[in-house]
């Protein structure tokens, strides 16, 4: 019978998601642990893959369990797995569900604090800004819902069949103080490291360093490739896989998603 499994996982000392050879991946983890419980190999498929040290504070994958089982699979999971990763919930689903395939929206957040901060570090990622001009950056933002191909904003492009993406929503938030930023994006694809080339450019375009004309070239010249830079990984989050028939909170209490902590400076929506 076929499972899909809720869980999430801090990403900082794994090499991704996906398994490789001789990498230490979320995958691989979860297969060897699964395999353990059940004593046979089982292979799981997952939502989508994220790079290196990047966090999941939601994600779903789907396998083929060989048998009913008459323990608390859930508790025997997490007993076994390392505390950066958690199996919040087990569900029965069609014998032809697909965790990636017929997921229809997912949603990204990047978590940026400056000055620097010894806690903060860990799950967020440290960038020294001042006067960030959230007005240029709002109107950099507002491009996203209204453009699709995202060829400029990728590595390798012509890996992909396409580089259009839909952007549903985006929104740019801020605490308090002023010293952290979140940017919530939600589409219905992303691009390999689609997310952190896009911080890294919005805030050049906030502090002054790109004007918005050069940031539309990115969505207008499609021909030239671009020298590519991008933001560090630990402040990115997959925070939200959605189907059409299955939709999950957050199961997390992680502070930085509680909504009272931030103020939302712009949000564009399709």
């Amino acid at each position: 019978m076929r499972y899909f499994f809720h869980i999430s996982y801090y990403g900082r000392n794994f090499n991704g998601w996906q398994k490789h050879p001789k990498a230490y991946s979320v995958q691989a983890v979860l297969e060897e642990k699964i395999s353990q419980v059940f004593k046979t190999p089982i292979g799981i498929i997952g939502c989508g893959r994220t790079d290196a040290q990047v966090h999941a504070i939601q994600y779903f994958f789907h396998c083929d369990l060989p048998e009913n089982w008459d323990f608390d699979l859930i508790f025997r999971l997490n007993k076994l797995l390392p505390s950066s990763i958690v199996v919040h919930e087990i569900i029965p689903v069609h014998a032809k569900s697909h965790a990636r395939f017929d997921a229809v929206l997912r949603s990204y957040d990047y978590f940026i604090h400056s000055p620097k901060d010894a806690f903060l570090s860990q799950i967020s990622t440290h960038y020294e800004f001042k006067d960030l001009d959230f007005e240029e950056m709002a109107k950099a933002l507002a491009l996203f819902v209204r453009y699709e191909d995202f060829r400029n904003f990728c590595v390798s492009p012509d890996k992909n069949e396409h580089t259009r993406c839909k952007i549903k929503e985006v929104k740019l938030f801020v605490n308090e103080r002023g010293t952290q930023i979140r940017f919530y994006i939600a589409g219905n694809r992303f691009l390999t490291k689609m997310i952190r080339i896009t911080m890294w450019r919005l805030l050049q375009v906030g502090e002054g360093k790109m004007s918005l004309e050069t940031f539309e070239k990115y969505f207008k010249d499609l021909d030239n490739q671009p020298l590519i830079s991008f933001a560090k990984p630990e402040g990115l989050y997959l925070s939200g896989v959605f189907y059409r028939e299955l939709k999950r909170p957050i199961a997390s209490d992680l502070a930085l998603f509680d909504p009272s902590l931030w103020k939302e400076v712009v949000s564009y929506s399709i």
